[in-house]
């Protein structure tokens, strides 16, 4: 199994099976009803983590929750905690209702202070921070790898958080001292306040997976300044940290990127009761993890076919199983993760009849769901017994009529050898 690093530049070869694969995917701020781009993390971490289960490995998925963070005191000053509360509850019923299960653990920065100040304070000991003020910072020119993640060169950095007090423009908060209309703070050595964004993850990371893991997912937009922040603090500490760096591309509405502040955003509860959980998974599927994957509604209207596609292969008559044709479809995860590939492989099981593939293949994707048969109504099953009923009685004419008004209902009945029959949902 290889994977693109953004650290390294090139594919990484994970651990044989069982590994472990433990695995931190940045999750969202919350402070309003998450937008169907922030799906697009939890997703190929979701995904990822069932096909390395399927490969026998050992995997663990955190997922966390950011839900402390300069955006929630905006949006709702003196009334932040509640608004966190809410929005979180928002974020996991709708990616609850994506179909896929949830992670195995989802750590809130709110849980993990006393951790961070702990950490805060090792990196002070170290000559990696020092205090102003009741803030904070992390020294920057202490780390010579600083801007390796990103590409950036070290003294070309731009300044993050412009205060005169810092000893470096670039130096970057750790944590943060209580402000107005900040509504929760806790105690620490330096006076009442609240952590930094990017210390959250580093720590949140390490108390879950240990001072080394297999795999960082993110957003590409996450690189700098937050990942390149977690890497410098997480190796001044002494950690390894993380071994593979996995950044999704953009989703993007109509070809621009999808954005709050440009106005053109679909949360993921819209998308979810427009088009259902099937189709976005669908539409997610349609495009490599690493690339930009544009969001319209002639995209979804394309996936939504693809779906149906899909769907209907199981309305008809199954091949025997070739288990030789299992390889395409891991071949082409296993070559960092291309599930575009991995979905013209099912495509092409679905038009040769090779359905119990389609089914192990769809249930990676948490598309199970497309390989089961609707079960017909009782006006529907009482038409079907009528017309087996004439056909037993050689009343052809009838038995067409109970035909022709089952498929103007919208089914099909299908004639077993043996007399029996088989209903399936017309397409």
């Amino acid at each position: 199994m290889r994977l693109s690093d953004t650290y390294s530049r090139g594919k990484v070869e994970l651990p044989p099976p069982p590994g472990p694969i433990r695995m931190y995917f940045c999750g969202p701020t919350v402070y309003m009803r998450a937008h169907v781009g922030n799906a697009v993390p939890f997703v190929i971490g979701m995904w990822l983590r069932r096909w390395l289960r399927e490969l026998g490995y050992d995997t663990t998925l955190v997922h966390n929750i950011t839900d402390i963070n300069d955006k929630i005191y905006d949006a709702a000053p003196g009334a932040s905690a509640e608004l966190a509360e809410r929005a979180t509850s928002w974020y996991l019923e709708d990616t609850r209702d994506l179909g896929l299960g949830m992670p195995d653990r989802l750590p809130r920065a709110t849980e993990h202070v006393a951790q961070i100040v702990r950490a805060i304070e090792e990196l002070i000991e170290r000559g990696h921070a020092y205090a102003v003020e009741g803030d904070v910072y992390y020294r920057v020119g202490s780390f010579a790898e600083y801007g390796r993640l990103s590409g950036q060169r070290g003294d070309q950095v731009e300044e993050q958080e412009p205060n005169a007090l810092k000893e470096d423009p670039r130096d970057f908060a750790l944590w943060k001292a209580n402000k107005p209309g900040e509504d929760t703070a806790w105690e620490s050595p330096w006076g009442r306040g609240r952590p930094g964004w990017h210390i959250e993850c580093s720590v949140m990371a390490e108390e879950l997976l240990g001072p080394v893991f297999e795999i960082h997912g993110g957003g590409l937009d996450l690189v700098f300044p937050h990942h390149e922040n977690e890497v410098a603090q997480s190796r001044a500490l002494g950690r390894e940290f993380a071994r593979v760096w996995a950044h999704n591309g953009m989703l993007r509405f109509t070809g621009e990127k999808m954005s709050k502040s440009l106005g053109n955003v679909w949360t993921i509860r819209e998308t979810l009761d427009e088009w259902g959980h099937e189709t976005t998974l669908v539409f997610f599927l349609t495009g490599h993890w690493r690339k930009p994957i544009d969001f319209s509604e002639q995209t979804m209207a394309q996936a939504a076919a693809r779906r149906e596609t899909l769907r209907n292969a199981f309305r008809l008559d199954a091949a025997e199983t070739d288990e030789s044709r299992w390889h395409a479809f891991a071949d082409a995860l296993e070559d960092d993760f291309d599930t575009p590939r991995a979905l013209a492989v099912l495509h092409e099981w679905g038009s040769d009849g090779q359905l119990e593939l389609l089914r192990r293949g769809l249930d990676v994707f948490g598309l199970a769901s497309l390989a089961e048969r609707e079960e017909a109504p009782p006006d529907i099953v009482d038409l079907a017994e009528r017309r087996a009923a004439t056909r037993r009685d050689r009343d052809f004419a009838e038995a067409d009529a109970l035909r022709g008004r089952l498929e103007a209902a919208g089914w099909e009945m299908r004639d077993d050898p043996g007399g029996g029959y088989t209903l399936v949902r017309r397409a």
